[in-house]
């Protein structure tokens, strides 16, 4: 892959290299199983789709925003219910979720500062670390969303 580090790291945010994407892990869930979780796993496709679109959020306002004030754990980063409260919901949770992927690569690439140095409004995390543990957290439910799919015999 050619194109400067940041450019790299910022591809990896959504690629499918090593791993099933984040859109090849949600499309074609049939909607009876949006809510469902299977047995013996603690975690509907649902509820890991809006865990992701809450923590990948946060670390992007974490980053952008001196103000900011960490959401309450775990309540703030979990839905209420296993299930959506719609098919609209749903959708907005996934556009959420690419739409802020999206603005993570653009911080990531177009950033002029230093991603390695600390975040003035933190507690000595740095800018990149803070954009690899979205990438970390992405990667590990995507692979939960897909592990959810083949337990609830909705996969490929």
């Amino acid at each position: 892959m050619k194109g400067n580090w940041r450019q790299i790291v910022a591809s990896s945010l959504d690629w499918e290299q090593a791993h099933a994407s984040f859109d090849s892990a949600v499309n074609g869930l049939a909607l009876s199983s949006r809510g469902r979780r299977p047995n013996n796993f603690p975690h509907s496709p649902w509820e890991l789709l809006e865990h992701i679109r809450l923590a990948q959020a946060d670390l992007l306002e974490f980053m952008i925003n001196p103000k900011y004030v960490a959401p309450k754990w775990p309540d703030d980063y979990w839905p209420p219910s296993p299930k959506p409260p719609s098919s609209s919901a749903w959708a907005a949770s996934l556009k959420a979720v690419r739409r802020d992927c999206k603005r993570l690569q653009r911080f990531t690439a177009s950033t002029q500062g230093d991603l390695t140095k600390r975040i003035p409004w933190g507690n000595g995390q740095t800018y990149l670390r803070t954009i690899l543990v979205a990438m970390d957290h992405m990667s590990y439910h995507v692979g939960q969303i897909v592990t959810t799919r083949i337990l609830l015999g909705n996969w490929r």
